[in-house]
């Protein structure tokens, strides 16, 4: 299997990702898909749904070998997080 290297700068990355994903991607997997994981293609656009980023990328693989992948968490900012997670109780 080739390895696959980034075509873009992190930046360039980021911002093309997230457009993608604001201005195509987003109404058609928002709806009952929360805490999913999309894979979007940042140069055809063409994306995949998976419970997890592993899954939701080798979607995406099997229909574009050359993908330049961003992944976004459905309903969500981040993919992952960082540092323990507290719950604060309101009483």
């Amino acid at each position: 299997m080739a390895v696959r290297h980034p075509r873009y700068s992190k930046e360039d990355f980021a911002r093309i990702g997230k457009a993608i994903y604001e201005d195509h991607v987003r109404s058609a997997v928002e709806q009952g898909n929360e805490g999913k994981v999309v894979a979007i293609d940042i140069e055809t656009g063409a994306f995949a749904l998976g419970e997890d980023a592993l899954s939701a990328s080798n979607k995406l693989l099997v229909r574009r070998p050359d993908a330049q992948i961003w992944f976004v968490r459905v309903g969500s900012a981040g993919l992952h997080r960082f540092g323990p997670r507290y719950i604060i109780r309101v009483v």
